[in-house]
């Protein structure tokens, strides 16, 4: 009997303590809400003067965006009649004022805010805590150490590679160019641009071209990348997937460990295997007199005045960083191009004319190539404006920030640069819908602010590969028009989505013929 009531009390202290615990996680959840939901009442005052489009009391402008292909342009439309800046929401507690125009892009630009910790901070995971999304003093070292990796005499040898690379993936369209049908692109300008960011910044040679898998499972990463990308934007759309615990717990989290293995063992490898090499070369120079310095030799033998490296973690943060930013983007915005000359024939000739000369009969680049081509390269960024490879970003102010029209936004506010909204911005860019590569004549871009094009982002916070990306475009897309014809397919038009680079639902597809066999 002593027994019974001795199990019967503690079945009952179980009871009360599940009840308790119950109660108490109900409470945080109600404590919880309260508090954003005061918060949200703060951001509304705060940006009051910054009206936007109508919004669901809980979905905010989720909703509106129906990953279609026309979600882009609802923005532009959006921006239409709400001049210079809106308010965009996201859930029931998230808001950034979205802002559109050159002279509210350069308040921001100008100052070296740090990224928003909310959308970056589902890349950490992933890219680490590296110069995207690193801040303070953390961020000036970095940029600082890492600067010289792309000074000019470090670019210069990386054209040949970069051409080497474009001519295998031009040798693998030869089947295509037999075919009337179209292809997607996509993919291939991925492995091409991987391929060239191996041999450029990791002095690697993986084969991924050719090999199907590659040597270091490179087809393997360029699909956790695609992934990684798509989780995040599902990640950013779902309020309930911003809780940590939610989103770990959740299927999209367990995929989103997954690819990110994938990556990691990626990287992991590259910096293992120089480790290995650099064992017998203690000093710079030694290694500066076998070869010239690539990425990963200036990440691991950079010092500061300290003399002080860079940490394994740093090192890796950086690395993952390098890999995903200096392939994907450069991939999407030499993709977008050659999508954007198919469309316009006429000077996609201007274009092949002006290549051929400046090649006198050779069928790959070189570094004093890349300023015979002007009219080519102001084609490239023709395509950029239309086409940014990263249509957007976005800043947390750690201090008030007054714009030019006196509107002025606290301190903790998310701000988003909408950099497909100002590409667009038919205030800005006379009809801006059209492809127009003179625009891009020095005496037209003298007219316009410097922030009306902002492809690689603007001042201290640019991107710091910009002029590597630059040089393998305008690489990639002489070689190919050097060989062929490219011709849109109008009934696979391109559906432009941003998963952190601007992509295609349903791919760039153009068809392509040897220039030999033009009539």
């Amino acid at each position: 009997m002593e027994l019974f009531d001795t199990l019967k009390n503690v079945m009952l202290d179980s009871y009360c303590i599940h009840h308790l615990v119950a109660i108490f996680s109900l409470v945080y959840v109600i404590i919880k809400i309260s508090k954003l939901v005061v918060k949200r009442n703060e951001w509304i005052r705060a940006l009051e003067t910054f009206p936007g489009p109508p919004k669901h009391w809980l979905f905010g402008h989720v909703r509106e965006f129906k990953e279609d292909g026309n979600d882009m342009y609802k923005v532009v439309k959006w921006g239409e009649s709400y001049p210079l800046a809106f308010q965009m929401w996201f859930g029931p507690f998230v808001s950034f004022l979205n802002i559109h125009h050159p002279d509210y892009v350069k308040t921001i630009l100008a100052s070296t805010e740090p990224k928003d910790d909310l959308s970056y901070r589902f890349l950490i995971p992933w890219i680490g805590d590296g110069l995207l999304v690193s801040k303070g003093q953390k961020w000036f070292r970095h940029r600082r150490l890492l600067t010289p990796g792309f000074h000019y005499d470090v670019l210069k040898p990386y054209v040949k590679l970069m051409a080497d690379s474009a001519k295998t993936m031009l040798d693998k369209w030869e089947t295509h160019s037999k075919s009337d049908e179209s292809f997607d692109l996509f993919e291939h300008v991925s492995l091409m641009t991987l391929d060239s960011i191996m041999k450029c910044a990791f002095s690697s040679n993986t084969n991924c071209q050719t090999v199907r898998g590659g040597e270091s499972g490179t087809n393997s990463y360029i699909k956790a990348v695609y992934e990684l990308s798509d989780l995040v934007n599902v990640r950013f759309r779902n309020f309930p997937y911003h809780s940590e615990w939610i989103f770990q717990l959740s299927p999209h989290g367990y995929k989103y460990r997954k690819a990110c293995n994938v990556a990691h063992s990626h990287t992991e490898e590259i910096i293992r295997k120089r480790k290995e090499a650099l064992k017998d070369e203690k000093e710079l120079g030694r290694i500066q007199a076998k070869r010239n310095l690539d990425f990963l030799d200036i990440l691991l033998c950079a010092r500061d005045e300290d003399q002080q490296g860079l940490s394994d973690e740093a090192i890796r943060a950086e690395v993952d960083t390098f890999m995903f930013e200096g392939h994907d983007t450069t991939a999407s915005g030499i993709s977008w191009t050659l999508y954007s000359l198919a469309c316009n024939p006429e000077h996609q000739q201007i274009c092949r004319d002006e290549v051929i000369s400046a090649l006198e009969g050779r069928d790959t680049m070189e570094w004093e190539d890349l300023s015979k081509i002007p009219y080519t390269t102001m084609c490239i960024k023709e395509s950029l404006r239309l086409y940014p490879p990263v249509p957007g970003m976005s800043r947390k102010i750690t201090k008030p920030m007054t714009f030019f029209d006196g509107r002025t936004v606290p301190e903790g506010c998310l701000i988003g640069t909408s950099i497909f909204g100002i590409h667009r911005n038919a205030t800005v860019w006379e009809n801006p819908n059209a492809f127009d590569p003179l625009r891009f004549l020095p005496e037209n871009s003298a007219k316009r602010s410097p922030h009306a094009f902002v492809p690689f982002s603007a001042g201290p916070r640019n991107c710091i590969g910009q002029n590597f990306a630059m040089n393998e475009m305008k690489v990639v897309v002489a070689q190919t028009l050097k060989r062929y014809q490219l011709t849109e397919d109008p009934m696979k038009k391109p559906k432009m989505i941003p998963r952190l680079v601007l992509r295609s639902l349903n791919g760039i597809h153009l068809k392509i013929k040897p220039v030999d066999l033009e009539p």
